[in-house]
């Protein structure tokens, strides 16, 4: 069973994390859900979440990917914690697969593990940089780094996460089962 860590931090976007721990679970991905901050983390819009664990309680060797929600001050929480940043080049450094969506991007820009090319919330590549940059792809994969635009490609999001770890048969089950189109 693959296994993917969800770190999150106050001000997290809702939509974005739910849908990845959602879909996930669904495709019989293990799930932990990390607070940076505090266990309960309360969302960009005051929805609050239970993280299963702390952030440095967790060991890259235990998961097969790692999964960045956006929102802001997420996002600059993410860039700026270390066991965030370590976990990060960890993933890269043992060619794990590493995603982030909207501004979460920008954390794994400051870790130094974003590939060429990206995609972020717009205006978001201001502070990453625009060469590589697709501001029209909702979902951009290059190597083993996948990432997409913002809360209305979460769910394509999370469900290419589904393709990746688990492959295409499980991804349709999913898909259909959504009646995602």
């Amino acid at each position: 069973m693959a296994k993917i860590i969800v770190p999150i931090s106050n001000g997290f976007e809702e939509i974005e994390a739910i849908s990845i721990i959602d879909i996930c679970r669904r495709a019989n991905i293990e799930v932990t859900i990390a607070g940076v901050e505090n266990i309960q983390t309360i969302g960009a819009h005051n929805i609050k979440i239970e993280a299963d664990c702390k952030i440095e309680n967790i060991n890259s060797d235990d998961f097969d990917m790692i999964v960045l929600p956006g929102g802001l001050p997420n996002a600059y929480t993410l860039a700026k914690d270390k066991n965030v940043q370590k976990l990060l080049k960890e993933f890269k450094d043992k060619n794990k697969h590493i995603g982030a969506i909207c501004a979460a991007p920008f954390a794994l820009h400051e870790a130094g593990v974003l590939n060429e090319n990206y995609t972020c919330y717009p205006s978001f590549e201001q502070k990453i940089r625009i060469n590589g940059y697709h501001k029209n792809d909702a979902i951009v994969i290059d190597d083993n780094v996948i990432t997409s635009r913002g809360p209305a490609t979460a769910m394509s999001f999370a469900l290419e996460i589904v393709n990746i770890l688990c492959g295409e048969e499980t991804y349709l089950n999913v898909k259909n089962g959504l009646l995602a189109v």
